[in-house]
């Protein structure tokens, strides 16, 4: 799923821009919409916006409050939350407000954001929509374990196969009750060659006898501890092949994908290969 935060003043436009880019991108796939709400979601003010996002054409939209209060349902809802449960099910969500968030984003109004600068203009008429949404594309699209399982089931050898296997790599806090714990990671790639050799090492394990689809995802930038860092998921004719399918990827994923990791603990940090620790 492709995820674009739309951040910027109240007078800037972002609910006309997020109207724009879903009527352009419900033609590609399904998208869903994300509005954050600074009143009681049951109070219809700021819920007119998310009433406009569904009628430019998004399958579903979610409003947010501070609080974590989500718009029609009940309390205790995130942002995260509501991406990773949308992520299965979407090719595209559209995030209006949440300038804070680490997204790519459109800043409009010279709003200060924390995600990915993806482009700025004075307000919404300024926005070459293509030129953005071409720009989306070349972007890490957002994956969760269950987005690439649910792509797994999709397969048109799904009805061949009788296991899915997966493999989750998180953030460990610690390897031994003395160490220093770990607050984050932080991964680097090696631009189109670590994209190229991730695609070879699938082609060649879904070439193997009784493997039908193979996905693998490793994240960039920042991941905190006991976040997710990197999924292999293998739908296969039998649990033998997927359990071995599945070992495999992760370890020729580790050993061959150029990935550079940096760690840093509460009193220290390092890149990997100045003192090498595993995950998963």
């Amino acid at each position: 799923m492709h995820v674009l935060a739309v951040a910027g003043p109240s007078d800037s436009g972002k609910t006309t821009l997020v109207e724009r880019l879903v009527e352009r991108l419900s033609d590609r796939g399904r998208v869903a919409t994300v509005k954050h709400l600074r009143t009681d979601p049951t109070v219809d003010t700021e819920g007119k916006d998310t009433d406009r996002h569904r009628r430019a054409g998004a399958a579903v939209t979610y409003g947010i409050t501070d609080d974590e209060g989500w718009f029609a349902t009940g309390r205790e809802r995130t942002l995260d939350e509501t991406l990773d449960q949308l992520a299965p099910d979407y090719d595209y969500a559209l995030v209006e407000g949440y300038s804070s968030a680490d997204l790519p984003t459109v800043a409009l109004g010279g709003r200060e954001h924390a995600g990915e600068t993806v482009a700025t203009a004075p307000d919404a008429d300024a926005v070459d929509v293509d030129e953005v949404v071409g720009a989306l594309h070349g972007l890490e699209p957002y994956e969760t374990l269950g987005s690439l399982v649910a792509e797994v089931k999709r397969s048109p050898d799904a009805r061949y196969a009788g296991a899915i296997a997966t493999f989750t790599g998180r953030v460990r806090r610690q390897e031994d009750a003395d160490d220093d714990p770990t607050e984050f990671l932080e991964f680097e790639k090696y631009e189109g060659v670590a994209d190229e050799r991730m695609a070879t090492i699938r082609d060649e394990l879904e070439a193997r006898d009784g493997v039908h689809d193979v996905r693998m995802h490793h994240r960039t930038g920042l991941v905190e501890d006991g976040e997710d860092i990197v999924f292999v998921v293998v739908l296969a004719g039998h649990r033998r092949e997927a359990f071995r399918t599945v070992e495999d990827g992760i370890d020729r994923l580790k050993d061959e994908v150029p990935l550079f990791k940096k760690e840093v603990t509460v009193e220290d940090e390092f890149w990997s290969h100045e003192r090498p620790t595993e995950e998963g």
